[in-house]
């Protein structure tokens, strides 16, 4: 049996990337397919992450990597036009495109589907009020109004094409199923849970909040900064992105922001933090996972992917999407009994491991039942 995997793109190192890299440690010999690929992501414990793989890029990986947000046509286009006729299993990771792609009769395409692609369905609105092209943002604005209808029939007519879809949250198997009309199979993506074990301190050594992301307005760290502010207490946000500026705006003395911290800086923030919030609507959300596997609870809104991770061992919920909500939340917490060893024991079950066990059982299937 001859398979190949297909993604979107692999340019980071973010959770997209992670379900890749597990999929290639399943399938070795299988050549990955995507867009354009960066092999230097200046990450250390991601510079080796495909340096075996065969990795074969589409003509747009001559245009700079920046044009990404620009391309979403010509990835569609470009995917829907690839010849995976030699192979018998198709494994596409797609939140975007990569979906696209046409399979010859008889064999089986696996769809790992990270969302239905957010700039045409459930975040189409606040795309056009943040585009995120900077300068571009009228000219981007225009451009999704025009392509907006066709590109949804495109996209829903491409996602007809798997024989079968994996969602990676229960969040998102609802999301295809309104969006696409298709049931889907819940399989949770990869987290090195590993990565975090040995940063975990008890309770009592706890100190702070934390939060971590890129700063775009749908992760609604705002109200992170909002919260801490308000209530004075010490909060760490790590990361960058366009909000940057506005958040140090609305944040007090009591607010850090830390834009470089190397992986070992993040599992300790994460492991000495009374908790991690967590305040946007997420497909999945590793980062909040990552948190747990440091034995931090977590304190997210009621909604989206932390529904499949968070319960009463492992954090509490802000109802109201807004700063008020969300500081009753942080307020509470010390009324909370929280255990770190069973916070890290429940984020365990998001392994490495666990993906590809579970994904490997559906692949199975999934082939006996073409034959």
């Amino acid at each position: 049996m001859k398979a190949a995997i297909v993604c979107d793109w692999l340019l980071g190192t973010g959770g997209a990337e992670r379900v890749v890299l597990e999929l290639h440690h399943m399938y070795p010999q299988a050549p990955i397919y995507t867009s354009q690929y960066n092999p230097n992501p200046k990450i250390w414990f991601a510079d080796k992450w495909f340096e075996d793989a065969d990795i074969r890029t589409t003509g747009l990986q001559r245009l700079p990597k920046s044009l990404k947000k620009f391309l979403p046509v010509l990835r569609a286009f470009t995917f829907s036009r690839l010849d995976l006729k030699e192979y018998d299993l198709i494994i596409s990771a797609s939140g975007a495109e990569a979906k696209f792609v046409k399979v010859r009769d008889g064999a089986v395409h696996v769809a790992y589907v990270h969302a239905p692609t957010h700039y045409y369905w459930s975040r189409y609105e606040e795309y056009l009020k943040h585009p995120g092209f900077g300068f571009f943002d009228p000219l981007a604005r225009l451009g999704l109004k025009l392509l907006v209808g066709p590109m949804r029939r495109w996209d829903y007519k491409a996602a007809q094409r798997p024989d079968y879809l994996i969602a990676n949250s229960i969040y998102t198997k609802e999301q295809i199923k309104k969006y696409y009309g298709r049931d889907s199979h819940v399989t949770h993506p990869p987290v090195d849970v590993d990565r975090f074990k040995s940063y975990s301190k008890p309770t009592d050594q706890r100190h702070g909040f934390v939060t971590a992301g890129r700063q775009t307005p749908y992760k609604r760290i705002d109200l992170a900064v909002e919260a801490a502010t308000s209530l004075k207490i010490p909060l760490a946000v790590i990361g960058r992105g366009p909000e940057h500026r506005w958040l140090k705006k609305l944040a007090g003395r009591n607010v850090t922001f830390l834009t470089k911290v190397s992986d070992e800086d993040i599992a300790r923030h994460f492991g000495e933090a009374k908790a991690f919030i967590f305040p946007g609507v997420d497909d999945f959300g590793i980062v909040a996972v990552e948190a747990m596997a440091a034995g931090a609870p977590v304190i997210a809104y009621k909604a989206g992917g932390a529904l499949d991770y968070i319960n009463k061992d492992t954090g509490l919920f802000f109802n109201e999407q807004t700063a008020e909500s969300l500081s009753q939340a942080m307020e509470s917490l010390d009324k909370k009994s929280f255990n770190h060893l069973k916070i890290a024991s429940q984020a365990a079950q998001f392994s490495e491991r666990t993906f590809q066990k579970a994904m490997s059982s559906f692949i199975r299937q999934a082939l006996k039942s073409q034959e």
